[in-house]
């Protein structure tokens, strides 16, 4: 379909958000994926649960590492060719991995390659999607995609559990990168560049808008220590990048990928332990969702307090449950609302401090952060189960560690303008 043809007038944005909402969804079951695995794999090869750990470690560090980078090459070498770029690599890496034997095959697969590809579609493309497609509703918009992004690493894991529980964890991974490719062409074809593209504004701006001049072909390593370079001058930056590193810390780092063998050390079935991470990714859909209703409303400073607070007392307070079916339902239902919610909030703080040109690289650089907590739970869960034989410790050091988030982000100062790039 020729550019200028496309339907839907300016309401084409939510055509766009749509695209990208699938593809996070996509990309974040992908990272989820190695929670379903990490059984079967220490089943087929008999690998220690410790070194299954490392490749998912990797994985998510390289998929925070990657956000910053990729959204300076989104601006430079453009988000469309980005996107479909990574979700290619997605397909191939996980294809690849169907036929490793050793473990550093695994971590070369799914900890290198899936894990740059998943951090060009992660939750830096949903705020640069968000900033180029929408001048109103910005937080309810960021919410709905980071519900995506942090609800497909949930929904999809009772499918997976099941391939896996019926074939090993060979059908597993060849789903995946069959879904992978799929979409691919899918992005190409329905998300363009921007709104000037196909000739439209973006949604909400008034008839005199002007899109912002366009951002020199700098390259991506330039613009993204630029953008570093002028943020980390500041106490904002520093102290959102550590309220997500919590953030990480306290989700798909130690629950995404622990939760499944937590619940297999009590006794469950690894599907019913799906089932209830899917039911967590059903209730953050709406959980995140109204956060970013509730970001265009209030201090997004109290509203990190509230999630932070609420996050650290529910992960001290599970360990001592009976994981009966009661117990964990209101586990999911009350963790799942919190799970991603900090998204819209720290993305309306990173905007407001850093503007809209280098907001989304920033943010990109705090996102980073995230996946760095992430990785660090994967990692150190992973070891004190291999050596203390239980997952106490881990959930309990998660819990305090949001405590302290949720005092650090009342400390946050706001603006009220955003720094343009050039400041």
């Amino acid at each position: 379909m020729p550019a200028r043809q496309r339907p839907f007038g300016r309401n084409y944005a939510f055509v766009a958000a749509g695209t990208v909402f699938v593809a996070l969804m996509a990309a974040a079951g992908l990272r989820s994926a190695p929670g379903v695995l990490m059984l079967p794999l220490e089943r087929a090869f008999q690998w220690d649960r410790g070194v299954i750990s490392m490749a998912a470690a990797v994985g998510i560090f390289l998929y925070g590492l990657t956000g910053p980078f990729a959204a300076a090459l989104m601006q430079s070498f453009g988000l469309r060719r980005t996107v479909t770029a990574a979700l290619v690599l997605m397909a191939v890496s996980t294809g690849l991995s169907s036929l490793m034997t050793e473990p550093w095959q695994y971590v070369a697969t799914w900890g290198v390659m899936a894990g740059v590809g998943s951090g060009a579609v992660a939750m830096v493309l949903g705020a640069m999607v968000v900033n180029r497609w929408f001048v109103a509703r910005r937080g309810l918009m960021m919410g709905l995609l980071s519900a995506s992004a942090a609800s497909g690493s949930l929904v999809f894991l009772p499918g997976m559990a099941a391939l896996a529980q019926a074939g090993g964890w060979r059908p597993v991974v060849l789903a995946i990168a069959a879904v992978m490719a799929l979409l691919a062409p899918l992005v190409w074809l329905l998300l363009p560049e921007t709104p000037a593209a196909i000739g439209q504004k973006p949604y909400g701006a008034p008839e005199d808008y002007a899109p912002p001049p366009s951002v020199p072909a700098v390259g991506a390593l330039r613009g993204a220590f630029g953008a570093l370079a002028r943020a980390a001058r500041t106490r904002t930056f520093w102290l959102l990048f550590a309220g997500f590193f919590v953030c990480g810390l306290t989700t798909n780092g130690l629950v995404g990928v622990h939760m499944i063998a937590l619940c297999a050390d009590q006794g469950l079935p690894e599907t019913r332990a799906a089932t209830l991470l899917a039911v967590m990714g059903i209730f953050d859909l709406i959980g995140t969702t109204a956060s970013g209703w509730l970001t265009d409303r209030y201090d997004p400073r109290k509203l990190l307090f509230v999630y932070y607070g609420l996050r650290g007392l529910s992960l001290m307070v599970l360990p001592f449950t009976d994981f009966s079916l009661v117990s964990l339902g209101i586990f999911a239902v009350f963790y799942g609302l919190d799970w991603i919610a900090t998204v819209p909030p720290t993305v309306r703080l990173a905007t407001e401090a850093f503007g809209d040109q280098d907001g989304p690289i920033v943010f990109g650089w705090i996102a980073a952060g995230h996946q760095a907590g992430a990785a660090t739970a994967a990692m150190a869960a992973g070891v004190l189960r291999a050596v203390q034989g239980r997952y106490l410790e881990a959930f309990v050091i998660a819990g305090f560690a949001a405590l302290i988030a949720a005092v650090a982000s009342l400390m946050i100062r706001r603006q009220a303008r955003g720094m343009t790039a050039a400041a």
